[in-house]
């Protein structure tokens, strides 16, 4: 089921921990759906080039498993996990950060994938939070 243009439900929700059920609810569901809308202005903003997603909604059994925390956004379907084959982490932060669309929280991770987000909440404002987290723990991104 597309939610978007080119991201589907299925992207969206995809977990290699099978064992569990990660169907959204319709309050996370609506969040997926306004996630999608957001990850195509961010496909626009890197020149339309694919974007590779590694994780994005997680109900709390897959969350648990990849040891994240309970407030992650990933748990309410807000955040988004990518890669982009042709860019690295470092040019895709900085491409949105000087875009200007209404990021919530965008994190540079262990130079190997970019995490962003949306307000949890329709209609919140954007934080526009930009952080690098690595093996050194985490920092604001400069």
């Amino acid at each position: 089921m597309n939610l978007s243009p080119h991201f589907t439900l299925d992207e969206l929700t995809h977990t290699d921990h099978r064992q569990f059920d990660n169907t959204p609810n319709a309050s996370e569901m609506a969040n997926l759906v306004r996630l999608a809308a957001f990850l195509e202005e961010v496909k626009t903003v890197l020149g339309g080039k694919p974007i590779m997603v590694n994780s994005a909604f997680r109900c709390k059994q897959v969350n648990d498993a990849v040891g994240s925390k309970d407030s992650s956004q990933h748990r309410v379907g807000t955040a988004c996990d990518f890669r982009v084959p042709s860019m690295t982490p470092d040019e895709v932060v900085k491409a949105v950060i000087a875009s200007g669309i209404g990021y919530d929280q965008i994190i540079r991770e262990f130079d190997r994938w970019t995490h962003i987000s949306v307000p949890n909440t329709a209609g919140g404002n954007p934080r526009r939070q930009s952080l690098i987290i690595d093996k050194t723990g985490v920092r604001p991104y400069s």
